[in-house]
């Protein structure tokens, strides 16, 4: 196991017991996806609670007024025991393996989608169908991207398997099986 998750595995079980005896689960993951999305997006917010610098409680004192009343107490005090613990460095690390956790206890597949244009609402419902027949779990979650590189279609990736339905993929395996003829 990674180092890294090693640090991390322990207070994202802690969430998720906390989330789990307080009933509010679902709505803890809904509030790490948004924070996730934040913490991801903002290199300033990033760097400043990364900062030997800025004292634990400055830290605390930050989060608790960006995202406070956004938050459960659970998440709340996540943040706080992570500033105290000088571990907040590690908090997308600690969001992303408690939405791991997460998904398994619900039973969700994440789909990782690329796609060369952006999938209309209708194309969604059917790869969800799909995916959720192949990974025979109860639900899907998708974490979708363009990428035009791909020419048309897309790739969709679950676990260690992938599924290229791209026309860069087709043209590849043509050239592929072309060079082995030849």
């Amino acid at each position: 196991m990674p180092l890294l998750n090693t640090i991390s595995t322990p207070y994202a079980e802690a969430l998720l017991q906390v989330a789990e005896s307080r009933q509010e689960t679902d709505t803890v993951a809904d509030q790490v996806r948004s924070l996730l999305a934040i913490w991801n997006e903002s290199p300033e917010l990033r760097a400043a609670m990364v900062s030997p610098v800025l004292e634990p409680d400055a830290k605390k004192a930050a989060l608790l007024s960006l995202f406070g009343d956004q938050l459960t107490a659970s998440l709340q005090n996540l943040l706080k025991l992570l500033a105290d613990r000088q571990r907040i460095a590690v908090l997308d690390a600690v969001l992303i393996r408690f939405l791991e956790l997460y998904r398994e206890l619900r039973r969700v597949t994440l789909a990782r989608v690329i796609s060369a244009t952006p999938l209309t609402e209708e194309q969604q419902k059917q790869l969800n169908r799909r995916v959720q027949t192949i990974a025979g779990t109860e639900s899907v979650e998708f974490d979708l991207s363009v990428d035009p590189a791909l020419i048309g279609g897309f790739i969709v990736r679950m676990g260690s398997q992938v599924i290229d339905a791209s026309l860069a993929g087709q043209v590849r395996r043509l050239g592929l099986s072309l060079a082995k003829v030849g």
